[in-house]
């Protein structure tokens, strides 16, 4: 055996190699299971495009969910990207987090089947808008407690931090209002949910010009992240 030391200072906490590859993958699958539910029924052939037509509920509710998860998966992917490491509580939020993503298809199909119908569209609509706000909500908790337990990477510049954060809050107080409103205008709620969702998406275009993506992560060797010294 020999006795070489490791090269820079020990690394307290858990590398996110697996959780990341873990999450992509359930991001994946849920984007994949919205679609599955949305079908022409085989007996309508005789009036398929009005049949087609009649389905813009579940267009709607799609581009909503499909939205929604993007921009979760967008800002999971940045928050991943500033990490250094994680801990065992941090990657127990993540868990819940995807338990909401996962779970999106369910209240999805529920807001499709029955918007149109007075009483139930305002319940179905309801339920949509909290299982929408719920993984805006972990999103954000999942950063505030990376950059309070110090997971975050050490040259990461303090505007990085606050613009991401920044980026992360108003959307929260904007799902509670469009929740209430569904249930009066349940369509309006929706329309307005979708607006939240390219919300995220779109500003996430600014970090690149503080070089977000320029920066990247030494090669994982064995499932831990290892820097090579310079010559």
């Amino acid at each position: 055996m020999t006795n070489e030391q490791p090269h820079g200072p020990l690394r307290r906490g858990i590398s996110t190699g697996r959780m990341e590859a873990l999450s992509d993958g359930v991001y994946a699958i849920a984007l994949t299971l919205l679609v599955l539910d949305i079908a022409v029924p085989a007996h309508e052939y005789r009036h398929l495009l009005q049949t087609v037509l009649d389905l813009w509920p579940s267009y709607l509710a799609y581009v909503v969910s499909f939205s929604t998860i993007g921009a979760s998966w967008l800002g999971h992917s940045v928050i991943t990207e500033y990490l250094d490491r994680a801990t065992p509580t941090f990657i127990r939020l993540n868990l819940l987090l995807l338990l909401f993503v996962a779970f999106l298809p369910l209240p999805t199909r529920l807001f499709a089947d029955y918007i149109g119908r007075t009483a139930p569209e305002r319940v179905a609509a309801t339920i949509y808008g909290v299982f929408l706000l719920l993984p805006s909500v972990l999103l954000w908790v999942l950063w505030r407690y990376a950059v309070r337990h110090s997971l975050v990477r050490a040259d990461l510049a303090d505007e990085e931090v606050q613009f991401l954060t920044q980026r992360l809050t108003p959307g929260l107080g904007g799902y509670v209002v469009l929740i209430v409103a569904g249930l009066f205008v349940p369509v309006i709620a929706v329309i307005g949910y979708l607006g939240i969702s390219l919300y995220y998406v779109f500003p996430f275009r600014r970090l690149g010009r503080i070089h977000l993506f320029r920066r990247r992560r030494p090669p994982r060797r064995g499932g831990r992240d290892q820097h090579e010294e310079g010559s």
